[in-house]
C-alpha cells in the first residue's frame, strides 16, 4: 500500500518574523509585567495568629488520624481518638469557646475575611485582564494564519488544539494557528519566566493557583464555616471506624508468603 505523500503548505518566512516572534515576546513582557503587577497587589503578610493555626491545625490532625488509622496499633489508635473525640465535643480546640453553637459571623463583616476574599479576586484580575487584551490582538491581527508546523506526527484529535481559528478538514494536525501558538506560549512560558524572575515567578496561571490555594483546603476553613460543627463532625467521623491495621496477623502473612 502507497504511502500518502507528505502535506506541503506554502507559507511567507516573514510569518516568524511578523506573527511567531512578536506573539512570544508580548508574552514573555506581559509575564513579567503580570509579576511586578501581583507583587505590588500582594498584601503584606501578617502575624500568624496561634489561636487560629491551633484550631485549624487540631481539625487536620483529627483528618490525619482518620485517613492513616491502619498505620497505627490498636491501643495507639484508640488513646488518640479517644483524646480528640473529648477536645472536639468540649471545645478545647476552639478560638473562641464562648461562640460555640452560635451561627457563624458574616464575613462581610469581617476586615480580615474581606482582605482574604479580595486577594484571590485581585490576582484573578492581573490573570484575566492581560489574557483578554492579548487574544483580542491576535484575533484582530493574526487570525486564520497557519505559522508553524511541528516535527513531529499527531492524531487528529488535535485538530481543534492547534488548529483554532482555521476551519480545515484536510490540514494535517502538525499545522499550528496563531491563536493556537498563543495557547502554546501561555502554558509553556513557565520555565522561562523561572529563569528570568527566579523559582518563585507568579506569572503563570498554575503559579497563581498555588498561591491562591496555599496549605490545607481553603473551603475548610474559608469564612462562615462554624469551627464547632466541623470537630463535632469529625468527632462522628473518628467514633465510628472499625479500626484494623496493616501489621495485623503479618508473621502469619510473611511465613505463607515463603
Amino acid at each position: 500500500m502507497a504511502e500518502l505523500p507528505a502535506q506541503t503548505i506554502n507559507r511567507d518566512p516573514q510569518l516568524f518574523y511578523w506573527i511567531l516572534l512578536p506573539i512570544t515576546v508580548v508574552m514573555i513582557l506581559t509575564g513579567i509585567l503580570r509579576h511586578d503587577v501581583t507583587v505590588m497587589l500582594a498584601s503584606a503578610p501578617k502575624k500568624p495568629d496561634v489561636k487560629t493555626m491551633k484550631e485549624q491545625r487540631a481539625l487536620v490532625h483529627g483528618m490525619t488520624t482518620r485517613t492513616n488509622f491502619h498505620a497505627l496499633s490498636a491501643p495507639s489508635f484508640r488513646a488518640r481518638r479517644d483524646y480528640l473525640i473529648t477536645a472536639y465535643e468540649n471545645g478545647a480546640f476552639l478560638k473562641d469557646p464562648g461562640n460555640a453553637g452560635q451561627p457563624p459571623p458574616n464575613p462581610m463583616s469581617d476586615p480580615n475575611a474581606m482582605e482574604g476574599m479580595m486577594g484571590p479576586m485581585k490576582n484573578q484580575m492581573a490573570m484575566m485582564i492581560p489574557n483578554t487584551l492579548i487574544m483580542s490582538w491576535i484575533n484582530a491581527f493574526f487570525s486564520g494564519f497557519v505559522v508553524l508546523k511541528l516535527p513531529f506526527p499527531l492524531t487528529v484529535k488535535f485538530k481543534s488544539m492547534l488548529q483554532a481559528g482555521v476551519a480545515t478538514r484536510e490540514m494535517d494536525p502538525r499545522w499550528m494557528s496563531s491563536i493556537s501558538w498563543y495557547f502554546l506560549c501561555y502554558f509553556g512560558l513557565q520555565s522561562v519566566f523561572n529563569f528570568l524572575l527566579g523559582s518563585e515567578a507568579a506569572a503563570s496561571q498554575m503559579a497563581q493557583q498555588m498561591q491562591m490555594q496555599g496549605a490545607g483546603n481553603p473551603a475548610m476553613f474559608g469564612p462562615g464555616n462554624d469551627p464547632d460543627k466541623q470537630f463535632k463532625g469529625e468527632a462522628e467521623n473518628l467514633a465510628v471506624i472499625a479500626h484494623y491495621s496493616v501489621l495485623d496477623d503479618v508473621e502469619d502473612r510473611l511465613l505463607a508468603s515463603l
